[in-house]
């Protein structure tokens, strides 16, 4: 694999417009001419896998794919730049970031970036030892602590015999000497601390199901805590590998990635400029990224008062504190008969514009922002937000450049959740604005 990737001409730069250098009449027939249908994993063939080096290290619902991060840096910044995401979910855009040697600004209202981060983007430069490892995971079984998290109702997602098992593992890491060794352990138990509950480990939202807990049932009539034990160093051996390639890799760069969870992005006070904002905002309908993680949270440390507060500051609980307007978003609240989906519609478009134009008004003259989104359906509706997200901004002192369609190829759809849109979506698309005087 490439150290970094740069080329400013893999697709046609069409000339930049605004909203007003066309009549309302024909924009959207300019618009949708300029969409070029591509594919990321082909124009980025150096990465192969979309789990490779540590981005596989935590899991993360809907993963911003690094091919197109890695597009969007080749093509829109040079090495040194700067750039922010507002979205930064599981810090993709901050690994492909160092890998390219750009810096990069990250926020996200998720906690969990913090533990992150600082595994995923290893900037020390030495190699770790496995025997170093060997000799820690050696250690959980003879840990006199104990850490059970502060949740009000965690005997609903354990059997007393696991939950007595992953506190005493929990406590050890804990009462440990916090480094790049302990984080290795530590991003393990927060995989198996999932798989060996009652919370279905393969779909993104935290619940129970009966198939769950058959699982469970099972479990304990086996030896589970030799396959709990082998769990963990599986991925911890695992994890330590991969950090060692990325420090191969980075061996000679200095760049800087900067974050900050737990943070509301649209208020967060920026005292710097930015070269590019790539992002990969939360889809319709599809936004309780704390709800999913809240396992792994308290795991970590938090508690029923703080999950709640951060809970509150996801959309679909979030007043909008203003109404946004375009002709696209009139037309969908116009066919939209539920006042409580016109609610959600509002909130979703108030609140994700106000983190974008938080970060936005933080870039440079001429500089790049480059949104990754899809089209959600909301009540059999398409909600095209790419389009919507144009709209607001080109009124707002962007031009819009170019929108690429990324057909799906390969999706994960969960049939034991009621899905809002069953068949998933066909196409992503990458909406590419410039910034204005």
């Amino acid at each position: 694999m490439k150290a970094h990737y740069e080329n400013k001409d893999m697709t046609e730069q069409l000339p930049l417009f605004s909203v007003d250098d066309v009549t309302a009449a024909s924009k959207d027939d300019e618009i949708d001419k300029r969409i070029q249908l591509i594919s990321f994993r082909e124009l980025v063939p150096e990465i192969k896998d979309t789990r490779y080096l540590t981005h596989a290290i935590f899991y993360y619902p809907a993963k911003f794919i690094p091919h197109v991060v890695r597009y969007a840096l080749g093509a829109f910044t040079k090495a040194g730049d700067w750039v922010v995401d507002p979205f930064a979910g599981s810090g993709t855009v901050g690994v492909e970031a160092y890998l390219c040697k750009r810096n990069a600004f990250l926020l996200d209202l998720n906690p969990l970036l913090n533990y992150m981060i600082p595994l995923k983007v290893r900037t020390e430069k030495e190699r770790l030892r496995e025997d170093r490892l060997s000799q820690i995971l050696d250690g959980l079984e003879k840990s006199r602590h104990h850490f059970t998290p502060a949740w009000s109702n965690i005997a609903y997602w354990y059997p007393p015999e696991m939950l007595e098992t992953l506190s005493s593992y929990w406590g050890f890491i804990k009462n440990s000497e916090r480094n790049a060794y302990t984080a290795i352990i530590e991003s393990a138990l927060l995989k198996v601390s999932k798989h060996f509950s009652y919370a279905e480990h393969r779909t993104p939202k935290l619940f129970r199901s009966k198939s769950k807990r058959k699982y469970v049932e099972e479990l304990l009539r086996t030896d589970w805590v030799e396959k709990l034990k082998r769990m963990i160093s599986s991925h911890s051996l695992e994890t330590i590998r991969n950090l060692n390639d990325f420090a191969t890799l980075t061996s000679h760069h200095n760049s800087c990635v900067e974050f900050k969870g737990g943070v509301d992005s649209s208020y967060y006070p920026f005292q710097q400029e930015f070269d590019a904002l790539i992002t990969s905002p939360p889809y319709l309908q599809a936004q309780e990224y704390i709800r999913t993680a809240k396992m792994e949270l308290f795991w970590l440390g938090s508690d029923d008062e703080e999950i709640r507060g951060l809970s509150r500051l996801e959309i679909p609980y979030r007043k909008a504190d203003r109404v946004i307007q375009t002709p696209t978003l009139e037309t969908i609240r116009t066919e939209l008969t539920r006042t409580d989906l016109i609610k959600l519609l509002d909130s979703y478009f108030c609140h994700t514009i106000n983190a974008l134009e938080n970060s936005m008004n933080q870039l440079k003259v001429n500089a790049t922002a480059c949104i990754f989104i899809g089209n959600p359906l909301i009540d059999g509706i398409k909600v095209e937000i790419w389009r919507i997200l144009m709209e607001y901004f080109t009124n707002n002192g962007y031009f819009f450049e170019n929108l690429y369609e990324d057909r799906i190829k390969n999706r994960q759809l969960f049939g034991t959740r009621k899905n809002k849109n069953p068949d998933g979506m066909k196409s992503e698309f990458l909406l590419i604005l410039r910034k204005g005087q």
